[in-house]
């Protein structure tokens, strides 16, 4: 017999887009998790913490310092149930939820498809660690930027009518302004050499800013993210001339699909991801940390091809007894997100899931029921929670939890 909630010890990562120190939420969250053992550096940049059982930086069980995927593994009809392990053919867990406190542009970037990533995990398992896909979703904590997707081709069209921005013009014009046409400019920004791009650039910031449009936004970042990497990054041009820029706010929620181009700029936000850690880049990062530029635009997906194309909208989950629990629902198999918000002194109670979950409560305090068991909860308790069971949420001070799930 196997207690099917239990709860967990994740461990967070260092890069240069972390936020510093108690800056980071994804940091303060770690550090919050009782005997976890993780001492927070004021001077280092703290990016992401993964809940999960991707090798990379896998969970454990908080009470015995067990990696969860051993767990899952000797009791994995119980935990994970026959409806997830025939669906996806394993045992671990489909998907991998993160925290993720972002300071300063990521790389833009791409998750290859599942045919590409089968041919770049047998190619070169070493930096394609798996042959999954990577479609994700993005869940705002506060205030977050992000570049996501194509702007509407007639947008892009009259942006590359600006004289320094003609040269990125396919040489033989079509009729018509279309992805193909879309696809070589991406290519001949992202090749562009770093004498090109800073003239551009500067170039771009001597002009009016009413010759942009509805998009003055681009003269405005353009020193925000030179400073950030700097004025010859080729992603700068890309992200700010083709892609959608958005600025949302807690609650709010992007889709990004398998082969969509996005950088995150700034924010904290829950991340969930289908399992894996493919990703090519081609922008802020250094040259020698880019990706092959063919191989980055032969599978680029033009779609979202608009700012509202990106947003995922919560609607009211049907297992909760009180309406307190919403769901985000991406157009995929592997996973959706519940977040369940509740105030001082309310309760949901949330059915059944025919499959694992992992939760994490981002702030309050209050329990959990499942199984005659009560566990506190509080801000940085994270747990799993094994299929087939019922969970009652209590809060005694304004309490938020988010429910990675798969059925």
């Amino acid at each position: 017999m196997v207690n099917k909630v239990i709860q967990l010890r994740c461990c967070v990562n260092e890069y240069q887009w972390g936020k510093l120190g108690r800056e980071s939420i994804a940091a303060t969250l770690c550090e919050k998790t009782p005997g976890s053992g993780f001492k927070l550096d004021e001077n280092k940049p703290y990016a992401e913490m993964w809940m999960g059982t991707y090798p990379t930086l896998p969970s454990y069980v908080l009470e015995t310092d067990v990696d969860l995927q051993s767990v899952l593994d000797k009791y994995s009809d119980e935990l994970i149930g026959q409806n997830v392990i025939k669906k996806f053919g394993h045992s671990k867990l489909p998907y991998l939820p993160k925290v993720l406190s972002i300071a300063k542009a990521l790389p833009l970037q791409l998750h290859p498809n599942k045919a590409l990533a089968a041919k770049l995990h047998a190619k070169d398992p070493d930096q394609f660690t798996d042959a999954n896909h990577k479609p994700e979703i993005a869940l705002a904590l506060g205030p977050f930027e992000a570049f996501v997707g194509f702007k509407p081709l007639e947008t892009i069209q009259k942006l590359f009518g600006l004289e320094p921005l003609n040269k990125f013009l396919p040489k033989v014009q079509k009729p018509e302004f279309d992805d193909q046409t879309l696809k070589t400019v991406v290519e001949n920004l992202l090749k562009a050499s770093e004498d090109d791009v800073k003239n551009t650039n500067k170039a771009l910031l001597d002009l009016p800013k009413d010759k942009f449009g509805n998009e003055t936004y681009i003269p405005e970042l353009i020193p925000r993210l030179s400073e950030q990497y700097d004025i010859e990054d080729n992603g700068t041009l890309v992200a700010l001339l083709t892609m959608n820029y958005l600025q949302l706010d807690e609650g709010d929620s992007i889709y990004i699909p398998a082969d969509g181009i996005h950088a995150y700029l700034s924010g904290d936000i829950i991340e969930c991801m289908a399992r894996s850690d493919n990703v090519l880049n081609t922008g802020f990062c250094p040259r020698a940390d880019r990706s092959n530029i063919d191989t980055f635009v032969g599978c680029l997906t033009f779609s979202p091809h608009d700012t509202s194309e990106a947003i995922l909208k919560p609607r009211s989950f049907d297992g909760s007894s009180n309406g307190k629990t919403q769901i985000y629902a991406p157009p995929m198999s592997e996973f959706n997100m519940l977040v369940t918000s509740l105030k001082d002194g309310e309760s949901d109670k949330i059915r059944a899931i025919r499959g694992p979950s992992v939760m994490i409560v981002t702030e309050g305090e209050g329990t959990l029921k499942a199984e005659d068991t009560e566990h506190k909860l509080s801000a940085g308790y994270i747990y799993f929670i094994g299929q087939g069971t019922e969970m009652e949420f209590s809060a005694t001070k304004k309490l938020k939890a988010f429910t990675a799930h798969a059925e």
